[in-house]
């Protein structure tokens, strides 16, 4: 997919600086493994012998990732690459024999994802590389959940509001949408599990859909209190020696005062310090890649975009591990 270099690139090479969104593009282009992601797509990708030959699966790939890191619609994301150099250089597109796959290719390329539920998929073979390098550990696993706020608009050709997004109180305020649950891996603090319901769904619920079988210790907020007897998780934990770090209410302590020590305070204390890393995440997911809103009608279709994000989020996570082992 390489290109001849122009004097417009000699031109652009020379600047002093190079941006962030470049340096962004640069290094996960670098620590993608491309050919396996490709060959995962390819059984389910147009396979046309008559007609007009399909773009390269490489190439809608590359825009559809452009798609997720920057939170863009289709149409966006295809202008995106003709005004921005960073998008177009990843892109690997000479606009002398190619022009960029439009938003409509992207709409049904994305659909074709989705349809064979190749994000969960992509998701899990990224979790094997970073196995393979050593960077995924067992034995532990944090869970939480995110909330994902919807549009509570009623102006569109239904008239009505998505009927799978529900309203949850966090707090004193009230949110519009659905919900992100998560597991993470606790040495690494990589995503390894992920389920998506409604925004009213209790985090409870997902508990065994985000825990390990390998787990030997588990780790939660205050909303998993009691997790341990629920039904589904004995029946996961039949015959092992589990230990739960299950982070406590306020309102449930005992110890009313800090002097000499409120150990009950320090015990959870500890407990957050240890359940904090499953934050980083989220805050790549929703601050850095702009995925803290729903844009999409229903919560399987939102829940690939997601699971398309956390896979990134993995990877951005461990890029500067994984780019002296890819060079």
């Amino acid at each position: 997919m390489g290109r001849q270099t122009t004097f417009s690139d000699m031109e652009y090479g020379n600047r002093r600086k190079k941006t962030r969104r470049e340096k962004f593009l640069e290094t996960m282009d670098a620590i993608i493994p491309w050919a396996q992601l490709c060959a995962l797509i390819e059984p389910y990708y147009y396979n046309n012998k008559t007609g007009r030959p399909p773009i390269g699966i490489e190439t809608m790939l590359r825009m559809y990732l452009l798609q997720i890191w920057f939170s863009l619609s289709d149409e966006l994301t295809e202008e995106g690459i003709y005004d921005s150099r960073a998008m177009h250089d990843f892109m690997r597109i000479n606009f002398l024999t190619q022009q960029a796959p439009d938003a409509t290719t992207l709409m049904k390329f994305r659909h074709l994802l989705e349809k064979a539920e190749l994000q969960q998929r992509i998701h899990l073979e990224i979790l094997a590389l970073l196995e393979s390098k050593g960077l995924i550990m067992h034995g532990g696993t944090i869970v939480d959940a995110t909330i994902l706020q919807a549009s509570g608009s009623t102006r569109n050709s239904s008239g009505k509001r998505d009927p799978e997004m529900k309203s949850t109180k966090k707090g004193n305020n009230y949110f519009f949408g659905m919900k992100a649950h998560t597991g993470v891996d606790a040495g690494s603090g990589a995503v390894v599990n992920t389920s998506y319901t409604a925004a009213n769904e209790h985090d409870i619920t997902q508990a065994h859909e985000n825990f390990r079988e390998d787990d030997s210790s588990r780790y939660g907020d205050s909303a998993y209190l009691g997790v341990e007897e629920r039904p589904e998780i004995q029946e996961m934990d039949h015959g092992k020696e589990m230990t739960y770090h299950i982070g406590n209410r306020p309102s449930r302590r005992k110890e009313r005062h800090d002097y000499p020590l409120n150990w009950e305070k320090i015990i959870e204390a500890k407990k957050t310090a240890r359940r904090c890393i499953v934050e980083y995440p989220f805050y790549i997911v929703k601050r850095i890649f702009g995925c803290d809103r729903v844009i999409y009608r229903g919560i399987a279709k939102n829940g690939c975009r997601m699971d398309m994000a956390f896979a990134s989020a993995n990877l951005y996570m461990f890029r500067h591990r994984l780019l002296p082992l890819s060079t």
